[in-house]
């Protein structure tokens, strides 16, 4: 596959529900295992902003690791580390869209990797 980034990542959607609501919410049902790894190197639901900042800086200037056609548009995954603010290094599979008839990607998940 060649090498790319991911398209128009400078203006990359990376919802504030997303994060605080599900990638860093103990309590969702689907979310939580990914909240207590994520919480455990010092993000904090509070602070949200600092995941979101972590994945623009180390994410989206790493290259796409695959993408794929979906029914919903191109979907695309990044595997990179993120200096937590724990000081200790996580890495992190980040998946990314850009829905059918859109040019801007939106953040979809991300797991530990």
């Amino acid at each position: 596959m060649m090498k790319m980034k991911l398209p128009n990542a400078d203006n990359a959607i990376i919802d504030a529900q997303k994060i605080a609501g599900y990638v860093l919410n103990a309590e969702h049902r689907r979310g939580g295992s990914k909240a207590s790894l994520l919480l455990a190197f010092g993000y904090d639901p509070a602070n949200w902003q600092r995941l979101a900042d972590d994945l623009r800086q180390y994410h989206l200037s790493t290259e796409v690791e695959r993408s794929r056609a979906t029914a919903y548009g191109t979907r695309y995954e990044i595997r990179a580390a993120l200096q937590t603010p724990s000081g200790r290094l996580l890495t992190l599979r980040s998946i990314w869209q850009i829905d059918s008839g859109a040019t801007v990607p939106r953040l979809i998940t991300l797991y530990p990797d």
